[in-house]
């Protein structure tokens, strides 16, 4: 199946009634998931971390404020000439298959700076448009007022991912995307940058589409 009948049956899906999906294969997902992609971990943790934290125009941002929603999140820094610039391309690569379903409305992309000192809101919206991510539903999140500097490279340590401080005001970390079910259950990780993004897509169909999670 070529990536446009797939989308389209995908679109089929997140359109139908939820109560015809109590035997959808959400049971088995990360089993499933866990056959077909390398860099997929399943987490299936009670809770992801908690946050609050802040968009470009000052607006308080809380990860349950999304509780609705399946959240995809990840944490970069714009100044980052390594994998950073990758990664986001990354996500915007899945956020535009995802946008193209009536998933759009049901997924939530969030990117934490792990700099929030340099990343100021100019850099934060004009690194949102040099990738090409859709702030319809993509935040780009940082510090809020008077919080330490650091205080987003402690959150990201929370997720196991740390970013270490180096001179030129470059960091050491690894690339990681976290999957965040409704509810706040923390499902799953995609490690790297050679995960199959229609495999992050199927993904999140599966958990948008799931009544009985077990």
């Amino acid at each position: 199946m070529n990536r446009r009948a797939l989308l389209a049956a995908m679109a089929a899906v997140a359109a139908a009634a939820l109560p015809a999906y109590a035997h959808h294969p959400g049971a088995d997902l990360d089993r499933l998931m866990g056959s077909e992609e390398k860099y997929f971990q399943a987490i299936d943790a009670p809770s992801a971390p908690r946050f609050e934290l802040a968009d470009a125009e000052g607006n308080s941002v809380r990860l349950s404020d999304f509780s609705d929603k399946v959240v995809v999140l990840n944490f970069v820094f714009a100044s980052c000439t390594d994998v950073c610039p990758l990664h986001s391309d990354l996500i915007a690569r899945v956020q535009a298959m995802v946008n193209e379903t009536p998933m759009k409305d049901m997924v939530q992309f969030l990117t934490v700076t792990t700099d929030p000192a340099a990343d100021t809101p100019e850099v934060m919206k004009a690194y949102g448009e040099a990738h090409g991510l859709d702030p319809s539903n993509w935040t780009f999140l940082t510090t809020r007022e008077g919080e330490a500097d650091d205080a987003t490279r402690r959150l990201s340590e929370e997720y196991n991912v740390r970013f270490d401080p180096l001179e030129g005001g470059q960091q050491m970390h690894g690339v990681v995307t976290h999957v965040i079910d409704r509810g706040g259950r923390f499902a799953a990780k995609f490690h790297g940058l050679r995960f199959d993004p229609l495999n992050l897509v199927m993904y999140v169909n599966g958990l948008t589409n799931s009544v009985n999670r077990r």
